[in-house]
């Protein structure tokens, strides 16, 4: 048998004996080692691979570290396509809610208050939503609650006055630094549930205080100079719509709106040291009346208090109906 025989270079042109000839055979055995350098280096990645995998099930700062760079790269690349900064954890701080997931009455409420305020309907469904949970967890008026935020903001969570009130219920944050620093400081002021839940709980110690809802408001707006009688009507005015609507019924924004002539001020409503201003001549007595131990003043519609019979409660409701069920029509 000849011995085979391979030029130096194949193509070269050199001459080949008669006897060398390409066989599977010869091919086979230059194979072989490929292949078990193929073979040795998968198992070596593999192996590779099994380490890494340990070393991040067991160092979780390992992991996060190369989370991090990962996404930070990302993000410099997606800054790089569209020449801003991009936040995928956003949508994690936006206050909405969807409109459709409320209950009726809930969802009509916002409805309303979202076609009379110019405020989108998510953000409001959010508000509104949670004002009914506060408001039970209170033992308060969910509609009041909303009443008192529009008339303090129309629903404006960065809202400020010139006296340093802030947010959805215009809290004042020197004043009340206490019950925001519970949620994290004063600039949660600017949260608009953190202000919302803030603001209610400031609404509900006023009216415990003053042993009505009207004396309530009065305090909460501050009212000094005078008896605060327009706030209060403007106030309780939404309250009452709000009822209407969340009963399912068409109402006008401005319709039924209290129109109480203001008291000149007296002995009665001179500022109090503890709490700003007494309240007016009428209330202390339906204080006494509700006001137990057993019983706490709580800001329920059933408790607020009557107005005097001097003022003008204004035209008749229409229809003779209830401001809202459990209520009862205002003397003539």
């Amino acid at each position: 048998m000849n011995a085979i025989s391979l030029s130096p270079v194949p193509g070269s042109g050199a001459a080949v004996s008669a006897g060398s000839v390409w066989t599977p055979w010869a091919a086979a055995a230059l194979a072989r080692p490929l292949l078990r350098l193929t073979r040795g280096s998968l198992v070596l990645l593999g192996l590779l691979l099994a380490l890494a995998a340990f070393a991040l099930a067991t160092q979780p700062q390992l992991r996060d570290g190369i989370e991090s760079r990962a996404l930070a790269w990302l993000l410099e690349r997606q800054m790089s396509a569209f020449g801003v900064a991009v936040d995928p954890q956003a949508i994690d701080r936006v206050t909405v809610s969807d409109p459709q997931a409320l209950p009726d009455e809930q969802e009509r409420v916002a409805n309303w208050l979202s076609r009379k305020y110019r405020v989108a309907k998510e953000p409001m469904s959010a508000l509104v939503a949670e004002a009914f949970v506060v408001g039970k967890q209170l033992d308060l008026d969910p509609k009041l609650i909303l009443a008192v935020m529009a008339m303090e903001s129309r629903f404006n969570p960065f809202a400020a006055s010139p006296v340093g009130a802030q947010g959805l219920m215009q809290v004042m944050t020197r004043v009340h630094s206490a019950k925001l620093e519970d949620f994290g400081g004063n600039m949660a002021v600017f949260d608009p549930l953190t202000n919302l839940r803030v603001g209610a709980m400031i609404l509900r110690d006023t009216i415990r205080r003053s042993g009505s809802v009207e004396g309530g408001l009065r305090l909460y707006v501050g009212a000094v100079s005078t008896d605060g009688r327009d706030y209060i009507d403007r106030v309780l005015s939404e309250r009452d719509r709000l009822h209407l609507v969340a009963a399912g019924q068409r109402v006008g924004f401005n319709a039924q709106q209290r129109q109480t002539l203001a008291r000149a001020p007296g002995p009665a409503d001179a500022p109090s040291a503890t709490v700003g201003a007494a309240p007016a001549p009428g209330l202390e007595a339906d204080a006494a009346a509700v006001s137990t131990p057993e019983r706490p003043l709580v800001a329920a519609p059933e408790l607020e208090a009557k107005a005097p019979a001097t003022l003008d409660l204004g035209p008749p409701r229409q229809s003779g109906t209830a401001p809202y069920p459990g209520d009862s029509l205002p003397a003539a």
